[in-house]
């Protein structure tokens, strides 16, 4: 049980990570987003329960391990959040023709107002000194805008967070034969 737990950590490891492939490729970005969730599970599982909600959706045009880094950020930062224990959900879906959501919201102790100006800002932190660099949700951010994508954030204190990034099916000068 023990080497079949590692080896599939290894195979979402190397999904996650989709080493050799630094790439613009055609990827289903749900498989990538389970992926992310089994290597953050030790972060998460003491924190909170993670609902699915994926509906079908096509493949995208990205570079996968960015995706999945966002994702991640997303998902830790989420924990983080929640004081006792809480919930994650993550809802997958087709947007329209041309764009797919990943919704990330948890049930954790909001963002106040006027830190939400702020948050994807470099070195911005909410976190005590020494527990955070202020670069997860900046870079999280920089990586979705290069994906002609959005990054985007809603917050109420004492309820929780929602992070929506929004993302094209398609690339609009395809970087796929490049």
């Amino acid at each position: 049980e023990g080497v079949s737990r590692v080896r599939q950590i290894v195979k979402d490891l190397k999904d996650f990570s989709h080493v050799d492939e630094a790439e613009w490729q055609l990827t289903d970005i749900v498989k990538g987003i389970d992926s992310t969730l089994n290597i953050v599970h030790n972060e998460i599982k003491y924190k909170a329960v993670v609902h699915k909600k994926y509906d079908a959706i096509p493949k995208i045009e990205c570079v996968p391990s960015q995706v999945n880094q966002v994702v991640m950020n997303l998902l830790v930062n989420a924990s983080h959040a929640i004081e006792e224990r809480g919930d994650i959900t993550i809802k997958v879906s087709q947007q329209d023709e041309q764009f797919v959501c990943v919704e990330i919201s948890d049930t954790g102790k909001g963002i106040p107002e006027d830190d939400l100006a702020h948050i994807f800002n470099p070195f911005f932190t909410t976190k005590p000194v020494g527990q955070g660099t202020g670069l997860g949700l900046s870079l999280s951010y920089s990586m979705v805008e290069k994906h002609g994508g959005e990054l985007s954030v809603t917050s109420e204190v004492g309820v929780g967070t929602v992070f929506s990034m929004i993302l094209p099916i398609h690339q609009q000068d395809s970087k796929l034969d490049k």
